[in-house]
């Protein structure tokens, strides 16, 4: 690489990371006055349940305020990766508010963690491996990457390209996203544990964890070890926190912004995934807000983070 090059890529990244003095704080609270709309999926499971959001809240802060080995866990793991247990809350609440009830006692995910271990399957579509499937020619582009979030993520754009709802050497591809075509084997929609996790999340997370938690790293050829670890309370929360840092990190260091006073924010990312391209599509709109002289956006909450942010005085009273 000669000087001139090598002056192009630093100046590239000057202007793709911003440094961390220079984020705009996002003030805590919520942007919208009401709560945004609720998915017509979260309507149906919790109507399914013969039960209610203000029920099944009730029953997640239940769990969170008489279980103080839980809190002491979520309290120390999240000093470990550097955020706010409050985040780790927040993130808890709305999967089990939104997505599936919560069990009432910590021990019953311990117990659902040790029944993986007993049951036989992979990830896999059409008798097709992930670890197969991922060798293919349209992969190629992801060979050479070895660090977990950004190697699965490249997977999952390939995925999103040159796959889904497609026609490929012959075999048809859903209409669906890559983690739910290949890595819920029991059913799409599928997560488990307290922090509610799918698998491919917990794989873009494995070095991440590994590295902060000393945890070893997740094998996507070992299903069960996949499902145990994001079933597992002393395990999951590590992955939990894990994502709500890389949500955090991404927004500082991509859009511009620290949300890291703002659980409602951190909670939408951890509901939506994708933290990184979130952070990249609002930075380009911003950067298109202000050549047209407008106020540029701040990060929005979801109906699930405002659920977190209105509820935030109740939860800093267990944290």
């Amino acid at each position: 690489m000669n000087s001139a090059t090598r002056l192009l890529a630093s100046l590239c990244l000057v202007a793709t990371v911003v440094p961390a003095d220079a984020a705009t704080l996002v003030p805590p609270g919520n942007r919208f006055a009401t709560q945004p709309g609720v998915p017509a999926a979260s309507a149906s499971r919790t109507r399914a349940s013969r039960s209610t959001y203000e029920a099944k809240y009730a029953k997640v802060y239940a769990l969170l305020k008489t279980d103080s080995a839980l809190r002491s866990k979520i309290v120390s793991i999240s000093k470990r990766y550097g955020i706010d247990p409050l985040h780790m809350a927040g993130a808890i609440v709305g999967e089990h508010t939104y997505n599936v009830d919560a069990y009432d006692r910590l021990q019953t995910y311990y117990v659902k963690a040790v029944s993986y271990l007993q049951t036989s399957f992979s990830f896999s579509y059409g008798g097709e491996a992930v670890g197969d499937f991922v060798e293919r020619a349209q992969f190629e582009k992801c060979a050479g990457i070895s660090e977990s979030y950004k190697l699965w993520s490249c997977r999952e754009t390939v995925w999103e390209k040159d796959f889904r709802n497609k026609t490929v050497d012959g075999k048809r591809f859903p209409n669906d996203r890559f983690s739910a075509v290949f890595f819920q084997p029991f059913y799409a929609g599928q997560t488990f544990g307290i922090g509610q996790l799918n698998p491919l999340t917990a794989l873009q997370m494995s070095d991440l964890v590994a590295k902060v938690s000393g945890l070893p790293k997740l094998d996507h050829n070992d299903a069960q070890q996949v499902y145990r670890t994001i079933m597992d309370p002393d395990l999951t929360l590590n992955y939990v926190a894990a994502t709500l840092k890389k949500s955090i990190d991404a927004y500082r260091d991509i859009a511009g912004y620290d949300i890291s006073k703002n659980p409602g924010i951190t909670a939408t990312l951890y509901n939506v995934g994708n933290p990184e391209q979130r952070a990249q599509a609002l930075r380009a709109e911003n950067r298109k807000r202000r050549a047209a002289g407008q106020a540029p956006r701040l990060p929005e909450e979801n109906y699930y983070g405002w659920l977190v942010n209105d509820r935030l005085d109740e939860l800093k009273e267990l944290f």
